[in-house]
């Protein structure tokens, strides 16, 4: 590699740098790697369905025996990766009634969105499982 000597005067002494002659160059051809784990990738899918006011998910409870429906934190996330292609499963829960088909394709688009665009990684298919319904009070009528 061929470098260039400069000599600068500081008062009475001399102080020499070596530098090289490109100095940009190196940098860029020894660029590394970045490796996101799928547990990663994973809580970052489950944090853009919770960003869904109407997701929910399981809280407490061992087994499904003394589980509760929570809109106070992030459903169930899974994901594994091929290469850069990611491949999620969520496991959460709706408020009832809400057009599921609508809500579910918002849900994985927006999922997707967020993946791609944190992570760099192509999402290749999204999953749903919706594991309970929570019916709004506004759906029942009053008794008589």
């Amino acid at each position: 590699m061929a470098q260039e000597v400069t000599s600068v005067a500081a008062s009475d002494s001399a102080v020499t740098q070596s530098r090289p002659s490109h100095e940009k160059e190196p940098y860029l051809t020894q660029r590394g790697t970045t490796t996101i784990p799928a547990n990663v990738v994973a809580r970052i899918a489950a944090q853009a369905a919770f960003e869904f006011a109407t997701v929910g998910s399981n809280a407490g409870g061992v087994l499904g025996i003394g589980s509760r429906r929570n809109f106070g934190s992030r459903p169930e996330a899974t994901c594994q990766l091929y290469g850069q292609r990611a491949i999620l499963h969520l496991d959460l829960g709706l408020v009832f009634p809400t057009p599921l088909s609508s809500t579910l394709e918002d849900l994985r688009a927006h999922v997707s969105d967020r993946v791609e665009k944190l992570c760099g990684m192509n999402v290749g298919k999204v999953t749903v499982d919706i594991s309970w319904l929570n019916p709004s009070n506004r759906v029942r009528k009053p008794l008589r």
